[in-house]
């Protein structure tokens, strides 16, 4: 597929939007990034103070728009729905922004003429699923962000325990972006190294508990930072970058995001987070790993309580 304008359209302009607005401009990943919202004057503030940052630091033109300007879109990037409050869980928030996220689908289908979608609202595997559905799109055009914000916040944890640089850390966590998420410690390498065998030839601790231990930090990582500062933008505004630019200059990416499984570990009908090749066509296809047996088994779980979600909202 030729690469196209890269325009980009936001739907949503609180922090989570306008945190990824001021990120791609400055990676200059669009030439036109458009920001919608309900509130017409916020969007329309944000804009214009991006915009108006040093001019050789980005160079695309930001402003804001309607549903009607997400027609001839290379992404869309979908925001919308309200914060995550202190003490609750993702899925606490399920039918308050799944009301949220029916009306975007609704106005958006009107307008929809290409593009990957790209969902960053939480429950994001609920929400992904349920924008699959209702867009009806090829399988993989609609994605979810997932665990790849998860994810980094590992390798971060992983190379501050090595005293590595993140770039040598390989680590995923899969299945929901939530309580039952899991980290794929068997695939877990430094430099192509399996950590087992890292930890031995530098005489590193690397058991259970220390696993343990820093799995605990990355799955409060989200609660401990709302509980801090009241909410999450920048962290995930950097890892929806990252897919930008495979999506927007065909640079292919692979990461652990969230979309409908079609029988990858014999999961279907519901959306989990697996690692995955994303392009210019949003996902285009799962990498399916060896696990080990409690690895699988979690999996499963994970896909277990999606699923009973799913069918308690009777999406």
């Amino acid at each position: 597929m030729e690469i196209h304008n890269r325009k980009v359209a936001i739907i949503g302009a609180g922090f989570v939007g306008s945190s990824i607005a001021y990120a791609l401009t400055l990676k200059n990943l669009a030439n036109e990034i458009i920001l919608v919202d309900i509130d017409k004057k916020k969007a329309e503030g944000e804009a214009l103070d991006i915009q108006h940052g040093i001019s050789y630091m980005g160079r695309s033109s930001v402003r804001a728009g309607d549903y009607s300007d997400c027609s001839d879109c290379d992404l869309i990037v979908v925001t919308a729905g309200r914060n995550r409050r202190k003490g609750e869980t993702r899925l606490d928030m399920v039918q308050d922004n799944l009301k949220i996220m029916d009306s975007v689908v609704s106005k958006l289908k009107k307008h929809y003429t290409r593009g990957a979608i790209i969902i960053i609202s939480n429950p994001v595997d609920i929400l992904t699923y349920y924008v699959d559905k209702k867009m009806g799109l090829p399988n993989g055009r609609v994605f979810g962000t997932g665990c790849i914000l998860d994810t980094s916040r590992l390798i971060r944890e992983l190379a501050n325990y090595t005293g590595l640089s993140t770039e040598v850390v390989k680590c995923n966590i899969i299945g929901e972006h939530g309580d039952t998420q899991i980290p794929v410690w068997s695939r877990l390498a430094i430099a192509g190294v399996p950590m087992d065998e890292y930890c031995q030839n530098v005489g590193l601790r690397w058991d259970d508990s220390v696993r343990e231990q820093l799995y605990s930090k990355v799955k409060t990582m989200g609660s401990t930072i709302i509980e801090d500062k009241g909410r999450t933008h920048y962290g995930i505004a950097t890892c929806v970058c990252s897919l930008a630019d495979a999506v927007l200059n065909q640079r292919l990416t692979i990461a652990s995001v969230t979309t409908p499984l079609t029988g990858q570990y014999n999961i279907n009908d519901v959306a989990l987070s697996l690692p995955s090749i994303i392009g210019v066509n949003g996902v285009e296809n799962r990498l399916v790993e060896y696990l080990s047996n409690d690895e699988y088994k979690a999996l499963q779980i994970s896909s277990k309580k999606m699923k009973e979600t799913i069918a308690s909202i009777k999406i």
